[in-house]
Order: C-alpha cells, then sequence, then structure tokens
C-alpha cells in the first residue's frame, strides 16, 4: 500500500508539473501582449511601454517561466496585472465561496444519488427506476445556466425561500451562508446526483447477478448485510464519477457564480480571462489542479482499499 501511495503521488506532483507549465507558455502565447485590455485603446505605446517593462515582459520567456514557478513553489503566485494586488491573497478570499459551493453540492449528490442508486438498484424494474430514466435524459438534455435561472425564479422570486443573489460567509451567519449557497449547489447537484444514481444502479444490478451474491443468501445472511457487501462491490464505478464530477463542478462554478452573483474563482477566473490577467490565471489553474490531483489521490487510495487488486495497477 506504501509504494501504491507513493506512485498515486508522484503521478499526481507530474501531472501538476505538466498542466501549469503548459497553462504558462500556451496563456502567454494566446493573450500576447495585455497591455492592450489592462490600458485600454486609447493608452499612447509610451503607456503600453512602460507597462511591458514594468510587468517584466520585456525579459525572455524562459526567464519568466522560472521566475514565476520558483516563487509558486512557495505559493507566491506573484502580483494581478489588473490592480497589483498579490495573487495568493485574491484567490485565498475566493476558494472559501467556490469551495463552500462545490463541496456542499458534492456531498449533497453523494447523499442522494447513493440512495437513489441503493433503491433502484434492489427494485430496477420500480417506478423510482423508470423516473430515474427520465430525469437523466432531461437533465442533460437542459442547460445549466437555464436550470439554474429556473430555481431561482421559481425559489427566490416566486416562493422567496432563498436569496436570489449574493454570498454571506459562514463565519457572519451560518444560517445566511446555507441559505446562500443552496440553490447554487443544488443547481450544481442535479446532474450529478443522476449520473451517480445511474452508474450505482448499474453496479447493483450486475454485482447482484455474480455467484457469490447467491451463496452469501444461500448461507443465511440478512437482507442488509448481503446489501452492504453488494455496495461494496458496485461503489467503486459511482466514487469514480463522483470524483470526476467533483472537478467538473469546480469548472461549472463559474456559470452559476455568474448567474448568483458570487464571489468565487469562477467570477474570478473569468473578469481575469476578459483582461488577459495572466498572474491570476496561473494561480488559478495551479490551485485547481491541486484540488483535482488531491482528490484523485484520496480516490485511489480508497479504491486501493476496496479492492486490492487496484493497488497493483
Amino acid at each position: 500500500m506504501i509504494r501504491f501511495t507513493i506512485r498515486r503521488l508522484l503521478s499526481g506532483i507530474v501531472l501538476l508539473l505538466v498542466v501549469t507549465s503548459a497553462t504558462f507558455f500556451l496563456a502567454h502565447l494566446a493573450i500576447g501582449d495585455p497591455t492592450a485590455g489592462l490600458l485600454g485603446n486609447n493608452a499612447t505605446p509610451a503607456q503600453r511601454a512602460a507597462l511591458h517593462e514594468r510587468l517584466g515582459l520585456d525579459r525572455p520567456i524562459l526567464a519568466q517561466y522560472w521566475d514565476w514557478f520558483s516563487h509558486a513553489l512557495s505559493g507566491d503566485f506573484g502580483t494581478s496585472w489588473r490592480n497589483f494586488q498579490p495573487v495568493s491573497d485574491q484567490i485565498a478570499l475566493r476558494v472559501p465561496v467556490t469551495l463552500s459551493v462545490v463541496v456542499s453540492a458534492t456531498l449533497l449528490a453523494a447523499v442522494v444519488g447513493t440512495a437513489v442508486g441503493i433503491t433502484t438498484g434492489l427494485r430496477p424494474g420500480g417506478h423510482l427506476a423508470h423516473v430515474l430514466k427520465l430525469a437523466s435524459v432531461v437533465l442533460f438534455a437542459l442547460p445549466g445556466f437555464w436550470v439554474s435561472l429556473v430555481l431561482v425564479m421559481t425559489f427566490a422570486v416566486r416562493l422567496k425561500w432563498f436569496p436570489a443573489v449574493g454570498y454571506v460567509p459562514l463565519t457572519q451567519s451560518p444560517s445566511a451562508w446555507l441559505s446562500s449557497i443552496t440553490l447554487p449547489s443544488v443547481a450544481l447537484a442535479l446532474a450529478a446526483i443522476v449520473m451517480i444514481a445511474e452508474q450505482l444502479r448499474n453496479g447493483f444490478v450486475e454485482v447482484n447477478r455474480q455467484d457469490f451474491v447467491r451463496t452469501l443468501r444461500a448461507r443465511g445472511l440478512s437482507s442488509r448485510r448481503v446489501t452492504l457487501h453488494v455496495l461494496r462491490n458496485a461503489s467503486p464505478a459511482a466514487l469514480t464519477v463522483l470524483a470526476v464530477m467533483f472537478v467538473g463542478l469546480l469548472g461549472g462554478a463559474i456559470v452559476v457564480e455568474i448567474i448568483f452573483n458570487l464571489p468565487g474563482i469562477g467570477s474570478l477566473t473569468q473578469s481575469a480571462s476578459q483582461i488577459g490577467d495572466i498572474p491570476i490565471l496561473l494561480g488559478l489553474t495551479a490551485v485547481t489542479v491541486v484540488f483535482v490531483v488531491l482528490i484523485n489521490f484520496l480516490l485511489d487510495l480508497v479504491l486501493g482499499w476496496i479492492n486490492p487488486k487496484v493497488r497493483e495497477i
């Protein structure tokens, strides 16, 4: 298990280095000279040249990369080209907002998706199984922003159960914080619930057909214990989907944060992309990849614990 853990950790570090390095060079290649976006179209050539020098863009690209990489190792992602404030500080203010929504959506999807998946897996021909199939078709056909708008119009504007926009920090008011993230979390979680439920249902149906399940029932084990054995063997696919959905929800948070006016990393990514603020984009990429690596690392550990054969891969 130790060698398995070390291999997964090293592969995560390699992924982090490759993605951040590729993002650095591709961002500079795609954006080119960002001074026009930062100063506007009315800036003079002298003003652009001065800002170009201040941002260090007059140096060779490899020198710029090494300067950024060496500082990033210590958590210093430089300063924003827009307001010249530390990138790390700006991201630190935004991460709790996004994580509040994404983690809540993930937990909601895990709990509801597992409950629906187990229920439909035990009764694959029941009414709930047919509802699940219909929901999967409808939710994947509808755009995420449309679902968010429907939730706002229904539960915020018409019923007034939740606020339509805005975010309240947890330290300020736990109840107001929960109310402010409920609709965004539900909007993100709906599709994830269906995917997890579908994977778990399919896993249940497949595992229930295996010989060891019939043997367990023949030995007189209770239905609850048999279900737990089936769940353990059917859960790897659902866990993988849950991990992938967490990563996807980080990306989907951009649309949700714009609709619900949440000051998270999604809205920061949008504003940085519009003006070509490369330090912000690089910092956000590094933080996002760290989350991806951690989630995949934890997933590998859980899968390795559930199925020892995974450790040999």
